[in-house]
């Protein structure tokens, strides 16, 4: 099931989706096993900004039938303390690196992208394109001119691949992934979770600190599939499907749909071998 990937050799097709597995938690946890059987063909490190998170207040998570509402907020350490702390052990897995960046800026995504680009242990990036745009209030990775706009600032800030990670709140994906794709992306990653809300039901009062949150897993498996059809059939450039993938039938479902890779989120936190299982079911057929 080898395959290349915007230049990148993978072993098979899964690899994770951005901030569902904390690969340096498990190696330590694990040890030389975890390495042996490392459960992805690339990795996605958390999203980093340019600035220290410390995330959002808890409750953080609601968990659903169908998965589960998250409230995290991106807790990393910056881009200096992810250079001096979590690049160098990164850069000891088993399998290529994909950075995830976001900015609530353009000039803070160019800070990072600039700042990293001479980094040889990066393979490539991941652009959260969930956030914002502080001026306009659109979300960038639903809105085809903000989309193309950011896209076509950033791609000179590297020389990496680049793989624009679109929201799903758009009925029109396809228009999004093809601004992106014509302003220089090199992939498409789709779908992020959708935002929703739980209430407490003693209070009657939102659960979560933040107030809202994003729905993943499998209740977000026909819009993952959906939209993985729209964009694939609109694009040139590979694309990346996630959204509710528990087992090798979920993910032949998003290759059917038009995915070249697949990446595994809500299933990590039940099962940590999760992308190991998938990728051997999907080998068998």
């Amino acid at each position: 099931m080898a395959l290349s990937f915007c230049g990148i050799e993978l072993a098979h097709p899964v690899i994770n989706a951005s901030g569902t597995y904390d690969a340096l938690a498990a190696r330590r946890v694990f040890g030389e096993v975890f390495d042996e059987n490392f459960p992805f063909s690339a990795y996605v490190s958390k999203t980093i900004t340019l600035e220290p998170r410390r995330g959002n207040p808890p409750p953080r998570l609601w968990e659903l039938g169908q998965g589960m509402i998250n409230s995290i907020g991106l807790p990393n350490k910056g881009l200096v303390g992810f250079i001096e702390s979590d690049l160098p052990e990164y850069a000891t897995l088993p399998a290529p690196l994909i950075v995830s960046v976001m900015g609530f800026s353009g000039e803070e995504l160019a800070t990072i992208l600039q700042t990293l680009d001479g980094h040889d242990e990066i393979a490539a990036f991941e652009l959260n394109f969930s956030c914002p745009n502080v001026k306009t209030g659109n979300i960038v990775g639903s809105d085809p001119g903000e989309c193309g706009a950011m896209m076509g600032r950033l791609r000179a800030c590297s020389r990496k691949p680049m793989i624009a990670k679109l929201a799903p709140s758009t009925s029109r994906p396809d228009l999004v992934a093809l601004a992106a794709e014509e302003a220089g992306a090199d992939a498409i990653s789709l779908v992020n979770t959708l935002p929703g809300m739980a209430y407490a039901p003693e209070t009657h009062t939102p659960w979560l600190g933040a107030g809202s949150g994003g729905i993943s897993g499998p209740a977000l498996r026909p819009v993952a599939l959906g939209q993985v059809a729209r964009v694939s059939t609109a694009v040139k450039i590979p694309v990346v499907g996630m959204g509710g993938v528990e087992n090798g039938r979920d993910a032949q479902a998003l290759l059917a749909a038009g995915a070249t890779v697949i990446a595994v989120g809500t299933e990590n936190f039940r099962d940590p071998a999760a992308g190991s299982r998938i990728a051997a079911e999907i080998s068998r057929g």
